[in-house]
C-alpha cells in the first residue's frame, strides 16, 4: 500500500538546489552567495529569470541586496536583482493594502527607476524589462499604451519567447488589472500562434483561463459563483485549448525533463487537463511532474495536495 501513497513536493524553488542553498545566505545577510549564483547562471535566460524572481521574493524582507550594492555599486547583477526586489516589495505593499487600495506612488516610481537603472547596466538582459512591465500594473490607471508598448518592444527584442515576460503582459491585460478577458485571450492566442514547436507560450491560454476564473470569483460569491463557473474548465473551448497546447508545446519538446523555471507552466497545463477531463493529456503530464508540483494553479480550485492525489489515482498515474 505504501507505494500508492503520493507525497507532493511543494518546493518553492521548484527543485533548484543551488537556489535553495543561497536562500540561507539571505537570511544571515550574506550577499556573496547571490553574486556567485547569478554569475554561475550565465546566459541561460530561463534559469536566470527564475532565479532572479525567486531571489527577489526572498530579498524583499531583508537588506541583503542593498548590502551587495554597497559593496559592489557597479554590479549589473546586483542592480538587476535590486530592480526585481523593489518590484516584489511594491507588490507586497499592494497585497497588504488590499485589492483596489493604491499604494504610495513614490514606491511604484522607485521600482520603475530601479528597473530602468538595471536595464542601463545590463543592456542585453530581458529581466529588468520583465520587472518593469510587472510593476506597471500597480499604477491605478496603468501606464500609457505607448509606454507599455515601448517596454514590451525592449523585452521582446531581447527575448522574443520569454514566458515570464509574456505572462506579465497577460496579467496587465487581464480584467483584474487594466484590460479585459477579450484583450487577455487575444494576446495569449496571438503569442501561442507564433511560438515555435516546443516553446511554452501556448500555455498562456491556460494562464488566461485561471485569470478569468479568479476574476469571476472576485466579482461574485457563493452559489452564483458556482453556477456561473460550472463549465469554465471543461467546456468544448477549454478542452480544445488543452489539446492544442499539448500538441504545440509538449509534443514539440525534445525530452521530458522539466527545468525549475518551467515547472509552474507544466502545472498549469496539467491542472487544465485534469479539470477538462482530458485523461490522455493529464495522465502523461502528471507522470512527467511526479512529486514536483506547484501550489498554483491547483489552489484556485481546492486543496492542491488532495486534488493532485485524486487525479493521479483517477488516471492511474505511477512514477
Amino acid at each position: 500500500m505504501a507505494r500508492d501513497r503520493f507525497a507532493p513536493d511543494f518546493d518553492p524553488d521548484c527543485g533548484d538546489a543551488a537556489l535553495s542553498s543561497v536562500r540561507h545566505d539571505i537570511v544571515i545577510g550574506r550577499w556573496q552567495g547571490l553574486r556567485d549564483l547569478l554569475r554561475s547562471t550565465g546566459p541561460d535566460r530561463l534559469a536566470r529569470g527564475h532565479r532572479v524572481r525567486m531571489l527577489a521574493q526572498a530579498c524583499a524582507s531583508s537588506s541583503t541586496v542593498e548590502t551587495w550594492l554597497a559593496a559592489e555599486p557597479h554590479s549589473a547583477d546586483a542592480l538587476v536583482l535590486r530592480a526585481a526586489t523593489e518590484t516584489a516589495r511594491a507588490f507586497n505593499l499592494a497585497i497588504a493594502a488590499g485589492r483596489g487600495v493604491p499604494i504610495e506612488q513614490h514606491r511604484v516610481d522607485g521600482a520603475v527607476l530601479a528597473c530602468l537603472a538595471a536595464a542601463d547596466a545590463c543592456p542585453e538582459d530581458p529581466t529588468p524589462w520583465t520587472s518593469l512591465i510587472s510593476v506597471a500594473r500597480l499604477y491605478p490607471s496603468g501606464v500609457r499604451r505607448q509606454e507599455l508598448a515601448r517596454w514590451w518592444d525592449e523585452l521582446h527584442r531581447r527575448d522574443p519567447y520569454s514566458m515570464e515576460g509574456h505572462l506579465q503582459v497577460l496579467h496587465y491585460y487581464s480584467a483584474r488589472w487594466h484590460g479585459s478577458h477579450g484583450l487577455m485571450y487575444d494576446f495569449a492566442r496571438d503569442a501561442a500562434g507564433v511560438a515555435p514547436p516546443g516553446c511554452a507560450l501556448p500555455v498562456l491560454v491556460q494562464y488566461a483561463r485561471v485569470e478569468e476564473f479568479r476574476h469571476a470569483l472576485d466579482s461574485t460569491s457563493g452559489r452564483s459563483a458556482s453556477v456561473g463557473l460550472g463549465q469554465h474548465w471543461n467546456n468544448d473551448g477549454a478542452v480544445s485549448d488543452v489539446r492544442r497546447t499539448w500538441d504545440r508545446w509538449i509534443m514539440g519538446r525534445r525530452d521530458d525533463a522539466v527545468a525549475p523555471g518551467e515547472l509552474r507552466d507544466v502545472n498549469h497545463l496539467a491542472h487544465a487537463a485534469c479539470s477538462a477531463g482530458a485523461a490522455d493529456v493529464a495522465a502523461p503530464l502528471l507522470g512527467i511532474l511526479g512529486p514536483r508540483v506547484t501550489r498554483t494553479p491547483w489552489s484556485c480550485t481546492g486543496d492542491p495536495a488532495q486534488q493532485i492525489a485524486r487525479w493521479r489515482k483517477e488516471w492511474s498515474v505511477r512514477d
